[in-house]
Parts: C-alpha cells; structure tokens; sequence
C-alpha cells in the first residue's frame, strides 16, 4: 500500500525531492501506455494522411505490375539528337537517328503524358538525347504544367546545360521545378575527352543559374569511371560544402556500343569508404521509399551526396519507373531491350483505354529485377542516349525488337531453318514473287601501327628498331593488301551458299566493296553491297563478303599484327526488298 504522507528524505535537505518524483509503478505504467496512444494516434493520422493523398490520385492497376509496384514515375525521351558525344553514352561510330516522322509529336506526348497522369503519374522527367535541343520544348513544359489539377506534382527534366543557363528563366516560369545536370569532371581537358565536345564552361554556368533559380531540386550526375575520373569524387562532395546541391555519383552501366567492363566499374561502397576516410562524421540521411540514390551529408555542408549502384547493388524491389522513348516505345525497365510502340498504337487510332490496355499489359510483364551485370543483354537494348536514361539508336534492325499486341502476348518464336522434328531444313522459297533485293554490310579491323603503313602496293613502314625486317618482308610480298581483300570479299558474297549450309544459292547481279582507313585509329573499315533479283534476300552475302575481306587483310598482315590485330562491328545496316520490307540501320 502507497504511504499516505511522503518519506523522509534519504540525501541532505539541500537534495530533497518532492514525493511526486518517485511515482509509483501503476503511475509509470500509465504514462507508458498514454505514450504508446500517441504514438498509435500519430500513426494512424499518416496512414489517414497516405490513404487521402492515394484517394486524389490513386495509382492505376495498369501501372502495377505482378510484384506489386506502383509506377507513379514517368521519364519521357523528347529527342534522339544531343550536342555532346560522351563515350558511356553514344557509340564512337555513331547512331542512326530515328526519321523525324518516327519521333512523337507535341500532341502525342502531351496526350500520353495526360493518360500517364489521370492513371496515377505523379511525376514526369524530361529527357533526350538532349531535351533542350528539341523545338518547343519550352511549350511542352507548359502544357504538362496544367496537368496539376490531375494530380502531377513534379515536372522534371535531365541536361548537360551546354545550352540552358539562357533558357532556365523560362523553364522554370513555365513549370519546370526539378533539374538533373550532368558533369562527369571538373577538369575542362577530361571533360572534352570524355564527351568529345567542348562546353565545360557553360555546364558550370548552367548550374549557377540553377541554384539561382528557385527550383525545387537540383542534383548533379555523375558517371564514375575506374582510372578516369573516381579520384575527382572528393572535389565533387566538397562542391556540397557552400552549394545546396545533391550530387549523386552513377556506376558505369552497360548499353550498345559502349564497350562496358566490369574493371571500369567502382562500386558505390568503396567509393563511400573513401569520403568516410576524409569524413568520418559523415551522416546518412533519410531517403524515400522509390530514391535511386543512397544519399549522405557531410555535417555543416549544404548539400548532399549519393550512389545509385545500379550494378553492384541494384533497387529493383522499388523501382517506380517507366520510360517513353523519343519515338513512343514504353520500356518497363532500362536494362531490358523489349518495347512496345505507343505511337503506332495512337497513329492507328486507338483510344485512351486501349492505350491503357496496351501499358497494363507492358508493365504487367516487367521481371523482378534486370539481369546481373554481366549478363544484360546490350546486344537487343539501345545505346543509352536513344533510351532516355540521363542527358545522353537503337538497332535499326527491327526484327530484334519485342512486340505486344493489345490481346495477347505474342506467338514464341520459331526458327525458320528447323523443322519439327529439331532437325535443319532449307527454306521454300518458291512461292515468293521475285523481286529487286539489295543489302549493305559493314565491319572494321584494328591494326597497329606498323601494319596500317603496309596498306597499299607501296607502303614503306617506319623505320623502328622494334619490328622484325623479315616479318615486314614477308607482308610486303603478298601485294596490295586492300586490293587482294576487295578480290576476295566479292569473290566470297558468290560463294555463300557453299560457306553456310543452309543458303540458297542466288543468281548475283552485282557486287560493291571499298575499303577506307582511318589513320587516327589505326583502322581499316569494308563495306559491302550485294544486290540480286530473286526471291530471297542478299543479306548472308553483305555478311560473307565483309567478313571475308576482313579476314583476308588479317591474313595479309599477321606476320606484323597477328597479336594486335582485332574484328569488330559486323552489320547490316541496309536493306531493301523482300516481304519484311526496308530498312536503314
């Protein structure tokens, strides 16, 4: 039972405590328990909170997919084109811009963007190729502002800044509140070599007009590289020290042409081991449920840093994106080359609710997570700055893109030179009209230095006390090297069907091969054109004769090159005739 007056003090009277200061335990057990009802009534009020905000604008069941994602998230290519020519990004040889009537027009974008919204997007980022390099992009902006009331809440949009920090004013004024800017180095040379372009000046400009500009957001990308550029990430955090800016540092990822390694890649953690080491005091700081980012703040700096480690420790589990490219394809997922057309769909006059089928059934078939990093396909995916996927062509060959149609998924593939038994058969062909065919091959081979002089019928190779005269000799004897592979590549394109078992033979009309070097890279590249008039096309032919004129310069060169030498970038990157129609790479 509780005394009924207070005990006498155990300390001196100068330390004497009231009675109330030693509740009883029913007394501390209530205070627990009316702690515990706040707690449960701050709950509840945020969940109440979430459930009013999902009510307004509540996430479409098109755009969860089978695991359970919401995509409230939408990255809408405006162009294929950029000013810039980062190496991660686009190809060395360039890519094959889509014709401008491929690319959507205002209107679709805007009416894609509307059904996005009304469906449960609650946030669109604008991106290229380059953005700003598309014409009435500051009325796009402006369009998507007045989708607010439907319940967009951001509108963003990734830059190199070569050409913004002039146009930033209106951008924002129009709508525009959040800016992605990339700068992969501090260091005006790198930043030439590394994008091929000038400009480094007018990015730093861009990016003072932004952090002057009232925007919501302004982060910086920026691609570490192994060797090239990850020993700048200290100069970028301390740029967080007076900027409230978010630098957030992106591992090398692998697309078309972008000769990716695994070596070129530093992973996020050993990166942060390294700000830890200058500042341990280094704070991790909250992050929303669907962030790309990992991010941290050095404590007394205004802005923050980050890591999206999409190789080496994926976000798939809460991955919310997806992506329209510039030529109205949606891609449920960056890493995966399969795409369905949106524009094709719009342009045969479907509704907005057989639009909305056509998604669901994109978004319904997206994996779980992409594959590991050395096993996503770069061979069927765009090179990135034909996908959207910062401020950066797909293979124009369509019969490796993956279609959908509205109903069904489509039929499994078979392959036309087996029959149903597995085992090989050549192709009737006999029904087919015949019909004027022609296809264009390409490749290239990489010599050294003293093999690239041997090109020719009078080549003298430098005078180098490294190179073996006999070797040099016995290269020479052979002949005009590119001559003797021309000969060969138009002999070869005649002799396919003897080469590859399962070719018809085809009456040849005419046979086109040249050759040019590049002295700046050591290189010889062959292009072949084959034309006929049958019933089947010429494209094995193309194939076979730049190969073999390839091979047939190795072949001449090797007592020089033998182990230095390398083929790459067979195509066909032409085609006209056929049922399957034409087609430009």
């Amino acid at each position: 039972m509780r005394p009924l007056h207070p005990p006498k003090p155990c300390f001196t009277p100068s330390l004497a405590l009231p009675w109330r200061a030693f509740p009883s335990r029913s007394f501390a057990s209530a205070a627990v328990h009316r702690q515990a009802e706040i707690l449960d009534n701050l709950i509840n009020r945020a969940k109440s909170k979430i459930r009013q905000v999902e009510s307004r604008n509540p996430v479409s069941p098109f755009l969860q997919d089978s695991f359970g994602r919401k995509h409230d998230y939408l990255r809408i290519s405006l162009t294929e084109k950029c000013n810039l020519r980062c190496f991660y990004c686009m190809p060395e040889e360039g890519v094959d811009l889509a014709p401008k009537s491929h690319i959507l027009t205002d209107d679709e974008i805007f009416r894609l963007a509307k059904l996005f919204v009304r469906s449960g997007v609650s946030k669109i980022r604008l991106t290229g190729g380059e953005p700003t390099v598309r014409q009435g992009i500051l009325n796009i902006v402006e369009r998507l502002s007045t989708l607010r009331p439907l319940g967009l809440k951001a509108i963003g949009m990734t830059s190199n800044g070569i050409a913004l920090h002039r146009k930033l004013p209106q951008f924002v004024a129009n709508g525009l509140t959040h800016l992605n800017l990339s700068l992969d180095t501090l260091d005006p040379h790198k930043f030439e070599i590394m994008t091929r372009r000038p400009g480094h000046q007018a990015v730093l400009q861009s990016l003072e007009a932004a952090l002057a500009s009232g925007l919501e957001s302004v982060k910086l990308n920026v691609v570490v590289i192994n060797g090239l550029n990850d020993y700048e990430v200290m100069d970028f955090v301390e740029m967080t020290k007076s900027k409230d800016i978010a630098v957030r540092f992106i591992e090398f990822m692998p697309f078309s042409g972008n000769k990716w390694d695994k070596s070129k890649i530093v992973p996020s953690a050993e990166l942060l081991g390294r700000v830890l080491a200058r500042h341990p005091s280094t704070q991790k700081i909250s992050d929303l449920g669907n962030d790309t980012a990992r991010s941290y703040k050095v404590p007394g700096y205004k802005g923050s840093f980050g890591f999206i480690s999409s190789m080496s420790d994926h976000f798939c589990g809460t991955c919310n994106r997806l992506r329209v490219t510039a030529d109205g394809q949606i891609k449920v997922c960056l890493f995966d080359g399969t795409e369905v057309s949106l524009r094709d769909q719009m342009r045969r006059g479907a509704s907005d609710d057989e639009l909305l089928h056509v998604i669901g059934h994109a978004v319904g078939n997206k994996k779980a997570k992409h594959a590991g990093m050395e096993n996503i396909d770069v061979l069927q995916n765009r090179p990135m700055i034909l996908i959207g996927a910062g401020a950066r062509s797909r293979p124009r060959h369509l019969h490796m893109r993956h279609h959908h149609s509205t109903a069904a998924p489509p039929p499994v593939p078979s392959l036309t030179h087996i029959d149903g038994t597995g085992r090989p058969k050549i192709v009737d062909v006999s029904a087919k009209p015949v019909s004027q065919r022609s296809a264009t091959a390409v490749g290239t081979i990489k010599l050294n230095p003293i093999a690239f002089e041997l090109l020719g019928p009078a080549a003298h190779p430098p005078d180098r006390g490294d190179v073996d005269d006999n070797a040099v000799g016995k290269a020479r004897s052979k002949g005009d090297v590119l001559l003797v592979a021309q000969l060969a590549a138009i002999m070869a394109s005649k002799k396919t069907s003897d080469l590859i078992p399962l070719c018809h033979p085809i009456p040849i009309n005419n046979v086109s091969v040249t050759f040019k070097s590049d002295e700046s890279t050591c290189s010889v590249s062959c292009e072949a054109t084959v034309q006929c008039e049958g019933r089947t096309g010429v494209e094995m032919e193309a194939l076979t004769s730049v190969s073999v004129g390839l091979l047939t310069v190795w072949d001449m060169l090797k007592a020089v090159a033998g182990k230095e030498m390398s083929i790459s970038g067979i195509k066909v990157v032409k085609k006209s005739g056929g049922r399957s129609g034409d087609f430009t790479r």
